[in-house]
């Protein structure tokens, strides 16, 4: 019962935003009474917080299996940014600005979580670029993870990027070819051109 909560108001979420989802909504779409909702849920803030915590958990695994499929650096990255859009419905509601805006807390737990999940990855990814050949050997491994986490976060300001001018998921391909350009060798610039190319197919 609370899996099925937990799955359908995950995806209503996702696709129009945490504050114009009701707890009726949800047992409406549910077909079930509110008050069932309630019996696992004491109120909305809860229910939002397992919503989001649980789609993390799964995105993390998600991003694992990508990594253990050794791929290069370069295709590592596009991997894990087609993956984490396909499961957050290109983020069309944008809901990580309406978690900031209407659940601070919530998001402020979820940002350390994602800065430890994303660091990690971001470190590894830049070691192996390294070892391949694909990334400079003058970066700092400990500043590209950082400053990618830092410029990822930012482009999700929707005052600074609003959504009608800069859809999510050209946004999210621009941001990445920005960040794959800037550490990249001959060698890994030829490998990141024939993607693009192969996306604009």
């Amino acid at each position: 019962m609370k899996e099925k909560i937990r799955d359908t108001a995950s995806q209503l979420f996702l696709e129009r935003g945490f504050k114009s989802i009701t707890m009726d909504d949800i047992a409406n779409e549910i077909g079930m009474s509110k008050k069932t909702i309630y019996s696992e849920y004491s109120n909305k803030t809860s229910l939002v917080e397992d919503c989001v915590m649980n789609k993390f958990c799964d995105l993390s695994n998600g991003i694992d299996l990508i990594i253990a499929m050794e791929k290069n650096a370069i295709e590592e990255l596009y991997e894990i940014k087609k993956y984490v859009m396909s499961h957050l419905n290109d983020e069309k509601s944008s809901p990580q600005y309406q978690l900031m805006k209407y659940y601070p807390k919530i998001h402020k737990n979820l940002k350390l979580m994602q800065f430890d999940k994303m660091h990690k990855c971001i470190l590894l990814n830049v070691e192996g670029g390294l070892k391949q050949g694909l990334f400079r050997d003058n970066i700092n491994p400990e500043f590209v993870a950082r400053i990618y986490f830092t410029g990822l976060n930012s482009i999700k300001d929707q005052n600074m990027f609003p959504l009608e001018q800069f859809p999510i998921g050209k946004l999210m391909d621009s941001f990445l070819e920005y960040h794959i350009r800037g550490i990249v060798t001959p060698k890994g610039k030829t490998i990141l051109n024939n993607i693009i190319n192969s996306n604009q197919e």
